[in-house]
C-alpha cells in the first residue's frame, strides 16, 4: 500500500553507525535479545522483534504514541514518529499506524537505499563468516537441530524459503504443498533433468533471470525446490530458479509486487498438469503415473486432458444443478475441480477473532453448507432454459460427486466493492481432525465409513488488509509435529496456535486409517 507516514518517520541514514554489528538477518531485539524475525525501526534504527517472537518492535511504536504528560510536545517530536520498520531478513517495510506492508518511498529514496545498506551488510557478514559457519555446519549442526519433543530427542529438519522481494504467496503455497506427502514425494522421485549439453553435461544446473535459456521445466525446478525444503539445512533455500521459471511461463507474475497466494497456487498446479501431460524428460505421461500404482485407475480426475499426479490427488468433480422455476426442467453438470472456493457467509462478517462475544461463531461447515445450499439465481444469472427456449428464474445447487485425495478449500477473503477489493477478516473455525464430508456428497450411500473423513495438512494464512499487500505465512504438520513457516523462518508450534489462525487457504488429506479423532 502507498503509506503516507514515510516522510515523518524514516529519519535514519542509510548508513547510519548506529546499526548493530554483524549480518542484518541475526541482529538480536534490544530487548530480549532474540535473534528471530529482527525489525529495525526506521526513525532511531533500533532493533525488535517482530510479532510472531514476542512483539516488541509493535510495543516500541506503541511506547512512542503516549502522549507526554505535563510536558509540551516539541514542533520535532510531533513530526518524528517510530511506526515505520524494516523486516532485516526480507527487507520489507511495515507500518504500524496503516496496519499493512509499504510499497512506496520516500522522496530522497531512503527506504531503498537503507534496505540497500542492509542488503551490503549481509552479503559482506556472509562473505567473512562463510568459513566459520562451514566448520560449525560440519560439527555442530546436527547437535544444534536437535530439539526435545515429547520426552524424545528429535531432528528439527525445515527448511525455509528467502523472500526474494513480496515473494512470501509463493513460499507459503511451496512449504504448504511440500507437506502434502504423496504430492511431494512423487516429484522428489522424479528423475532429475539437465536442461545444458556439452560441458555442463550431468551437472546440477541453476537458472538466473539474467539467462536468456528458453528451455525451462517448471516440473524440474519445482523438484529441486521440493528435494531441498527437509534436507536439514540451516541455511533458508532460495528459491531464484523456480522464480524465474514462473516468470518465463507465468507474465501475471513478473514483478515484485505482491501476488494473490490462491491465484498463484491455481497457476502453479495447472502449469505442472500441463507439462506433465506432454512427457518429461522422455517418458510419457502414463509411464510416470504408473511408477506410482495408487495414482491411476479410480483416483483419476481428468482436466484438459488426460490425467496427471495433480489431478489424480486434488482433483474431484462436482454437479452443477439448475432447475427452472417457470416449467420444472432439470440440467445437471460434471465440473472437474482442483480447489472449492468458499464465501464467509454475510451474517458472520463482523466476527473478527475467536474469541469475540458478538454473535455466533463461523466455522468451516457454515462456510461449505453456504457452497452446497440450494440458491436463487439473480435477474443478472437468469438461466436459458431448453424447454421454454428463454431465460428464466432458475435455481442452482453444488453436489460433490467425487471426492478428492486431497481437499483443498479456499476462503474467498476478498471481494470487490464499488471500486476496492475488500478484506473479510472473519475468524472461521476449522477442525485438525475428521472433517467429515459426506453430507455433501451426491451419492453418499456408496461412500465408506472412513473414505470422507479428511485431517488437516497445511494452512496459509493471510496477514494484513489487501490483497495486493499484506504478508502470507503457512502451518503445516510434518512427521506429527506442525511448523510454521514465514519465508525463511520455520518454527515448531501447536495445535492451540494453528487453530486461533485466520485461514485463506486449507489442505485437508483424506485419511487413510481409522481413527478415534472427533468428527466436524
Amino acid at each position: 500500500m502507498e503509506c503516507p507516514h514515510l516522510g515523518s518517520s524514516v529519519c535514519i541514514a542509510p548508513d547510519s553507525a548506529k546499526f548493530p554489528q554483524g549480518s542484518p538477518s541475526s541482529w538480536c531485539c534490544s530487548v530480549c535479545r532474540s535473534n528471530k524475525s529482527p525489525w529495525v525501526c526506521l526513525t532511531c534504527s533500533s532493533v525488535h522483534c517482530g510479532r510472531y517472537v514476542n512483539g516488541h518492535a509493535k510495543k516500541h511504536y506503541e511506547d512512542a504514541q503516549i502522549p507526554m504528560t505535563n510536558h509540551k510536545k516539541t514542533e520535532k517530536q510531533e513530526k518524528v514518529q517510530h511506526t515505520v520498520c524494516m523486516d532485516c531478513s526480507s527487507y520489507s517495510t511495515y507500518c504500524y499506524r496503516c496496519d499493512d506492508f509499504v510499497v512506496n518511498d520516500t522522496k530522497l529514496g531512503l527506504v531503498q537505499k537503507v534496505r540497500e545498506h542492509l542488503q551490503n551488510l549481509e552479503n559482506s557478514a556472509f562473505t567473512s563468516d562463510r568459513h566459520r559457519k562451514r566448520k560449525l555446519l560440519e560439527n555442530s549442526s546436527l547437535n544444534s537441530k536437535l530439539l526435545k519433543v515429547n520426552g524424545s530427542t528429535t531432528a528439527l529438519c525445515a527448511t525455509g524459503l528467502r523472500n526474494l522481494g513480496n515473494t512470501c504467496f509463493m513460499n507459503a503455497i511451496l512449504q504448504s504443498l511440500s507437506n502434502i506427502q504423496q504430492f511431494c514425494c512423487y516429484f522428489k522421485e522424479l528423475p532429475a533433468v539437465e536442461l545444458r549439453n556439452g560441458k555442463t553435461a550431468g551437472r546440477r544446473t541453476y537458472h538466473t533471470r539474467s539467462q536468456g535459456d528458453n528451455n525451462v521445466s517448471l516440473v524440474e525446478e519445482f523438484r529441486k525446490t521440493l528435494c531441498a525444503l527437509w534436507q536439514g539445512s540451516q541455511t533458508a533455500f532460495s528459491p531464484e530458479s523456480l522464480f524465474y521459471v514462473v516468470w518465463k511461463i507465468m507474465p501475471n507474475f513478473r514483478g515484485y509486487q505482491q501476488q494473490d497466494a490462491h491465484e498463484f497456487m491455481r497457476y502453479l498446479l495447472d502449469h505442472l498438469h500441463l507439462e506433465l501431460q506432454g512427457g518429461f524428460n522422455g517418458v510419457s505421461r502414463s509411464v510416470i503415473l504408473q511408477e506410482n500404482s495408487s495414482l491411476t485407475a479410480s483416483s483419476k480426475c481428468c482436466i484438459n486432458g488426460a490425467s496427471t499426479v495433480v489431478t489424480a490427488i486434488f482433483g474431484g468433480i462436482l454437479q452443477n444443478e439448475v432447475n427452472c422455476l417457470i416449467c420444472g426442467t432439470e440440467s445437471r453438470k460434471f465440473d472437474p475441480f482442483l480447489d472449492l472456493s468458499l464465501d464467509i457467509p454475510s451474517q458472520f462478517r463482523n466476527k473478527r477473532s475467536k474469541n469475540q462475544e458478538n454473535g455466533p461463531m463461523c466455522t468451516l461447515r457454515d462456510c461449505l453448507r453456504s457452497f452446497t445450499d440450494l440458491e436463487e439465481l439473480d435477474e443478472t444469472e437468469l438461466y436459458m432454459c431448453h424447454k421454454c427456449k428463454k431465460k428464466q428464474k432458475s435455481t442452482k445447487k453444488f453436489w460433490i460427486q467425487k471426492l478428492p485425495k486431497v481437499l483443498c478449500l479456499h476462503l474467498k477473503r476478498f471481494h470487490w466493492t464499488a471500486y476496492l477489493r475488500n478484506k473479510v477478516d472473519t475468524y472461521v473455525e476449522f477442525p485438525l481432525r475428521g472433517l467429515d464430508m459426506k453430507c455433501y456428497l451426491l451419492e453418499p450411500e456408496n461412500s465408506g465409513p472412513e473414505s470422507c473423513l479428511y485431517d488437516l495438512a497445511a494452512v496459509v494464512v493471510h496477514h494484513g488488509s489487501g490483497v495486493g499487500s499484506g504478508h502470507y505465512t503457512a502451518y503445516a504438520a510434518h512427521e506429527g509435529r506442525w511448523f510454521h513457516f514465514n519465508d525463511s523462518t520455520v518454527t515448531l508450534t501447536d495445535e492451540e496456535t494453528v487453530v486461533k489462525a485466520k485461514a485463506y487457504i486449507l489442505f485437508y488429506v483424506e485419511r487413510q486409517a481409522k481413527s478415534g479423532s472427533d468428527k466436524l
